[in-house]
């Protein structure tokens, strides 16, 4: 009889067993993760209108975008399919790869109702506006973290976006990095990508403003609080180490984009220096863009 494929890969097992998650829970989160939508994820990604992606360059970094559109952009023709009807935004700029079979992390997310669904998959058909995903693993995030933001109507003709090279000494960027209550990650386990428990992996953090912080050596860190424990993220870290980070200004649509590489630290008296957190992620970038009109203004964050 063959033997059933764990959802997991080594690099989140290992996290989880430094964590002390329980073989119990893990059996029990077998179930949480599906390899097609449920209905209700179905609709929740056709009435949106910004998702973020975790697609991967030609040298293999991974790097964290968003695709924006009215509702409808997205659409869901069957349980275990997703089209795109918008090209991710800095696709063509920072080279990123859409061949047949190549695996993609998706970010749903609703900052209005706080919803966020995740979709792990392999990219079926590639062309220019078009993408189609197909579903190697779907489940839903707690609104835990979330800052509510109200969107603007989606547009209906993608924005025109600038960018230059930037640095971590660039005063706007530091501007932008340390005023951020949010962020998106994107991160891919080592090897060979099959899809499946072993891909690309795109995530959502957020806290209050300056839990990103950049230290003095030039690296950024972030603190890692108590979440689903699947440690889809801190498995890739674990098992790889290249990370993408989306960090946006909502009230300018300005972002910072970037991709580096990560490490977990798991040093009790460091992880003292922020409250509720359970372990701190390190991130040296090797490479940083500054972009504007990446996003919609979105504004000030809402009252809860």
């Amino acid at each position: 009889m063959q033997q059933r494929r764990s959802i997991f890969h080594d690099g989140e097992r290992a996290v989880q067993a430094r964590a002390g998650v329980s073989g119990e829970w893990l059996n029990r989160s077998e179930s949480f993760v599906r390899s097609e939508m449920p209905q209700q994820h179905r609709n929740f990604f056709e009435n949106l209108q910004m998702l973020f992606l975790g697609l991967l360059d030609s040298d293999g970094r991974p790097w964290c975008v968003p695709a924006l559109g009215p509702p409808g952009f997205l659409v869901s023709p069957t349980p275990d399919t997703l089209e795109i009807h918008r090209d991710p935004m800095l696709l063509s700029e920072l080279g990123l790869g859409r061949s047949v079979g190549a695996s993609v992390g998706i970010l749903g997310i609703d900052l209005t109702s706080r919803r966020r669904n995740r979709l792990n998959g392999r990219i079926q058909h590639a062309s220019p506006g078009e993408m189609t995903i197909v579903v190697d693993q779907s489940y839903g995030n707690c609104p835990q973290y979330i800052q509510t933001r109200h969107l603007p109507s989606g547009q209906d003709k993608p924005a025109v976006v600038a960018r230059r090279r930037g640095s971590i000494t660039d005063p706007e960027v530091r501007r932008i990095i340390e005023a951020a209550d949010t962020f998106f990650i994107a991160s891919r386990a080592a090897g060979s990508l099959d899809g499946g428990s072993a891909g690309v992996d795109a995530s959502h953090r957020g806290g209050n403003p300056g839990f990103l912080g950049i230290n003095g050596n030039g690296t950024l860190s972030f603190p890692d609080f108590s979440g689903n424990r699947f440690f889809n993220t801190l498995g890739n870290i674990e098992s790889d180490g290249r990370v993408g980070l989306f960090v946006p200004d909502f009230e300018t649509g300005e972002a910072i984009v970037l991709t580096g590489r990560g490490s977990i630290d798991w040093d009790p008296e460091r992880i003292k220096t922020f409250e509720g957190a359970e372990r701190v992620i390190d991130v040296v970038p090797v490479e940083i863009w500054h972009a504007d009109a990446v996003l919609p203004v979105i504004g000030t964050k809402s009252e809860q």
